[in-house]
C-alpha cells in the first residue's frame, strides 16, 4: 500500500496534476510526501475521506482531526476545503493565507471560535460552519467580498456581528438554531441578501423590516415565556416584547422632540467625514473613542424610512406578521413580527411597511 501511495503521488507531482485522490486508503497519518519537493503546488484540490486520520494538513472531511496545523497555510491554490465530520476545536489563524479558497466547510465539529483571519480570505464564496459551539462570528468575516452562502445553523450564537451587513455579495444567510435574540437592524438592506433562515431562535421575536419580501424562515421563534439569562435593552408593544442589539443606548417614542446631543454630533461627523473624505481613518483614537470610532465605520443602522445612519438611539415600530404575505407560511408556528428602526418621530409616524 504504502509503494502504491508513493506511487500515486508521484505521477500527480511529475505531472502536476490539480486533483489528487486518496480516498479509502486505511491511512492512519499524513503522507509527509505531499510536501516534499515541488511540483505539488500546483494542487486545487485533495480528497482524502473515510481514512483514520488523526492529524491534518489539508482536505480530509469524516476522520477525527482535532487541530488545523499551521501548515495548512503553504496550500496558497487550494479551492475547495472540506472539514466536516472531525474533532476540530482549533482552526489555526494560518488558514487566512488561502487566498484562492472559495469553498470551506467545517459543519459537524467542536469549534468554539474562527479566527480573524477568515476574513482575509477574498474568494471566498460558501462557508459552512454549522453544528458547532460558536457563541460568536469574527466581524473581520465582513471583509469575504465574495461570500455568498454563509451557514451557521446550530451553533451557540447569541449575536450575529453589524458589519456583515456590509458584506456585498451574501445571498443566502442560515442561522437557524441558535440562541438569538435580536438581529442587526440593517439585515436585509442589501439587494443581494433574498434569503435569511433564523427557526428556532426561541428568543428571537423581532425581524427587521428590511427583511420584508425576502425569504424568510423563522418558525420555532418568540417562545412566550422569558429565559432570565437574556439581559437585553426591549420596547414593548401589547404583549409583545422585542430584545434589541447591546450597541442601542436608548429607544426613541412619538414623543420625543429633541434628539440626544451625542447623536446629533455622530450624524454630523459622519455626514461629514464619510461623504467628502470616504475614509475615516485619519480620525485617531485620541479624536474619539474607539467605540464611537467604529461606529463611525459602520452605524448601528439606518433608517427604515429615510437610511439615515443611527448611532446610539432608535425609534422601533411594530409590524405584525399576520399583515404581511409571509404570514401564511408561519401561522400558528412562530410569534414574530417586523421592527422598522427609524432615525427620529417623522420618520417613525410617516413609515408605513405595506405602501
Amino acid at each position: 500500500m504504502a509503494s502504491e501511495l508513493c506511487k500515486t503521488i508521484s505521477v500527480a507531482r511529475l505531472e502536476k496534476h490539480k486533483n489528487l485522490f486518496l480516498n479509502y486508503r486505511n491511512l492512519h497519518h499524513f503522507p509527509l510526501e505531499l510536501l516534499k519537493d515541488e511540483g505539488l503546488q500546483y494542487l486545487e484540490r485533495l480528497y482524502m475521506k473515510r481514512n483514520s486520520l488523526t492529524t491534518l494538513v489539508q482536505y480530509l472531511h469524516s476522520n477525527n482531526i482535532v487541530v488545523v496545523p499551521e501548515a495548512i497555510g503553504s496550500l496558497v491554490k487550494l479551492q475547495c476545503l472540506d472539514l466536516s465530520d472531525n474533532a476540530l476545536e482549533i482552526v489555526c489563524p494560518e488558514i487566512g493565507r488561502l487566498r484562492a479558497l472559495r469553498h470551506l466547510r467545517l459543519a459537524n465539529n467542536q469549534l468554539q471560535f474562527l479566527p480573524p483571519e477568515v476574513g482575509d480570505l477574498k474568494e471566498l464564496q460558501t462557508l459552512d460552519i454549522s453544528t458547532n459551539r460558536l457563541l460568536t462570528l469574527p466581524e473581520r468575516l465582513h471583509l469575504c467580498l465574495s461570500l455568498q452562502y454563509l451557514t451557521v445553523d446550530r451553533n451557540r450564537l447569541w449575536c450575529v456581528p453589524r458589519h456583515l451587513c456590509q458584506l456585498p455579495s451574501l445571498n443566502e444567510l442560515s442561522m437557524a438554531g441558535n440562541r438569538l435574540a435580536f438581529l442587526p437592524l440593517d439585515l436585509g438592506r442589501s439587494r443581494e441578501l433574498q434569503y435569511v433562515y433564523v427557526d428556532n431562535n426561541i428568543h428571537l421575536k423581532g425581524l427587521p423590516s428590511y427583511l420584508y419580501n425576502k425569504v424568510i424562515g423563522c418558525s420555532g421563534c418568540g417562545a412566550p415565556i422569558q429565559v432570565s439569562e437574556v439581559k437585553l435593552l426591549s420596547f414593548s408593544s401589547g404583549q409583545l416584547t422585542v430584545f434589541l442589539p447591546a450597541e442601542v443606548k436608548a429607544i426613541g417614542t412619538e414623543h420625543d422632540h429633541v434628539l440626544p446631543l451625542q447623536e446629533l454630533a455622530m450624524r454630523s461627523l459622519y455626514h461629514t467625514y464619510h461623504n467628502f473624505l470616504k475614509d475615516l481613518n485619519f480620525l485617531s483614537p485620541i479624536s474619539l473613542p474607539r467605540s464611537l470610532l467604529e461606529l463611525l465605520h459602520c452605524p448601528l443602522g439606518h433608517c427604515h424610512r429615510c437610511s439615515e445612519p443611527m448611532f446610539t438611539i432608535v425609534y422601533p415600530k411594530l409590524f405584525p406578521l399576520r399583515e404581511t404575505p409571509m404570514a401564511g407560511l408561519h401561522q400558528g408556528r412562530t410569534t414574530v413580527s417586523f421592527v422598522a428602526y427609524c432615525c427620529s418621530t417623522q420618520c417613525l409616524q410617516t413609515f408605513d411597511l405595506l405602501s
